[in-house]
């Protein structure tokens, strides 16, 4: 049995932003990959919406595809857009916004003993 589990088919390329539909006034996510080592998951938020503030116990990296978002990161402000990748460290508080419809993709990298 295997230790992955994906909502992609293999060998074949996509479109990022075809692989998942925004929610009008909301948030959409779409797991694209999980494993033991972490997951991939890509995210659409309205203008507007956003996450509010967390912590994980694991590093994150946050890419933009579309849109405009502002994290938060340990009380710092970073402003993303597409082509950006912001690393939010473990167990510091984090929180995100986006000023424009967005579409991102959360890459989770969970440490294995």
């Amino acid at each position: 049995m295997s230790d992955t589990a994906t909502t992609l088919p293999a060998a074949e390329a996509l479109a990022l932003s075809a692989l998942i539909t925004p929610a009008d006034k909301g948030i959409a996510s779409r797991v694209l990959a999980k494993t033991g080592g972490g997951n991939v998951t890509l995210f659409a938020f309205d203008a507007g919406q956003g996450l509010s503030e967390h912590t994980a116990p694991f590093d994150a990296l946050v890419m933009v595809i579309e849109g405009a978002l502002t994290l938060t990161i340990g009380g710092s402000a970073v402003a993303a857009t597409p082509g950006t990748v912001v690393r939010m460290p473990a167990n510091v508080p984090h929180a995100l916004e986006a000023s424009t419809p967005t579409k991102m993709l959360l890459v989770m990298l969970r440490a294995t003993a």
